[in-house]
């Protein structure tokens, strides 16, 4: 593997720390800040505006800066504000710092995506892709329980201390591996790049990654007490699952960027998302099981994290722009839309009574929407992506 893509993916690895761990801890934080799971649930929620947010903005203003100098600054932005959640004394501050440590995590992303497929070898770019993802699913595997024992054990604030750490190192990375790349050649308007919003393409792509994944997020967020109260697993087991969920998705990932290489990402990403709508359901009938559970827990992890890079692929080949970078950027912000929606709309019936597996039904229809989405997409585009 090259060093500049183990950079890469070393901000995968904080960026997934940081987004995913609080999902095995909200048991520990809602005990710890005296509010209710589905509150504790709107953690994930800020975090993902801010990364809505924090994606465009901060690729336009950054739009002088090399590439590598862009990344370095996002990641320091990354560091910083992580830092926040070591210190917030309660509920409310807490939810702020969720907010602007996502800031800098889908721009991270989106340059992170044009970097990795100019690096690659060619034919290879969505493997490119998965390697800087892959961050991501190590950070699930090893990183994110590893921060849930922690924050279950000791205490949370010490796991945001271990993605401070981690975010240091990534830096350090950045400056030592990462190849310097000039900065676009003739830069325009910052409003000149915002007319990629005329592409139709465009807007399939912002739907597809604010839907699709959101199954994703309806399952993942609430695992802890699905785990604990639907299916009997101990809390002290929760590391130990959130581990299997990891490595389905370290598979997962790995299997996404082999079969976007191969095959029509479009189709890939149906294919994948009809296999996710079979895991839900069945985590939904099954979850008393608890042998059962944990199986669909690693099916489950796979199917949501195989999506990921034929998603993106198909966002950095179906846009035409020189605005690139805020192209690959849409990708990671609108899949924290699906991240906030997923989050959100798998609370609601649970608030409303319905159970720890009712969220599985959100992921259903999310996973059916993006479906019905992608085939539209490949409708319209049926020469280049059917």
């Amino acid at each position: 593997m090259k060093k500049s893509l183990l950079a890469l993916a070393l901000g995968g690895l904080g960026i997934g720390v940081t987004e995913f761990t609080i999902m095995g801890m909200l048991p520990d934080v809602a005990r710890d800040l005296n509010v209710t799971i589905p509150a504790a649930g709107y953690l994930i929620s800020a975090y993902a505006l801010g990364v809505v947010i924090g994606a465009p903005f901060l690729v336009i203003g950054m739009d002088k800066l090399s590439p590598v100098k862009t990344l370095i600054v996002l990641m320091v932005l990354f560091t910083v504000f992580n830092g926040f959640s070591i210190i917030a004394p309660d509920y409310e501050l807490l939810l702020v710092s969720r907010f602007v440590s996502g800031l800098p995590h889908g721009a991270f992303f989106g340059v992170g995506s044009v970097v990795a497929s100019r690096l690659a070898d060619e034919g290879r770019e969505a493997r490119a892709v998965a390697i800087m993802f892959s961050g991501l699913t190590v950070a699930n595997l090893l990183g994110v329980p590893l921060g849930t024992y922690i924050g279950h054990h000791y205490s949370w604030r010490y796991t945001f201390l271990l993605i401070a750490l981690i975010g240091l190192v990534t830096i350090l990375a950045l400056k030592l591996w990462m190849p310097e790349m000039p900065p676009r050649k003739n830069r325009r308007s910052p409003l000149k790049d915002l007319e990629i919003f005329k592409q139709g393409n465009v807007w399939f792509m912002i739907l597809l990654f604010s839907v699709a994944p959101g199954a994703l997020f309806a399952w993942i967020s609430y695992i802890a007490p699905l785990m604990t109260e639907v299916s009997g697993i101990s809390e002290k087991h929760l590391p130990y699952i959130m581990i299997l969920a990891g490595l389905g998705m370290f598979a997962g990932n790995l299997i996404g960027g082999k079969l976007s290489d191969t095959f029509s990402p479009a189709a890939t990403v149906m294919v994948i998302l009809g296999f996710q709508i079979i895991c839900m359901i069945l985590i939904y009938y099954t979850s008393f099981n608890p042998w059962a559970s944990l199986g669909l827990t690693f099916l489950t992890g796979l199917a949501t994290f195989a999506i990921v890079p034929p998603l993106t692929v198909l966002l950095l080949h179906s846009v035409k722009s020189e605005a690139e970078m805020l192209v690959a950027s849409l990708g990671p912000a609108c899949f924290n839309i699906a991240n906030a929606l997923g989050a959100f709309l798998g609370g609601l019936p649970i608030a409303m009574g319905y159970g720890y597996t009712s969220p599985e039904w959100v992921g259903v229809v999310m996973a059916a929407t993006g479906m019905i989405i992608a085939l539209l997409f490949a409708r319209k585009n049926k020469r280049q992506y059917s």
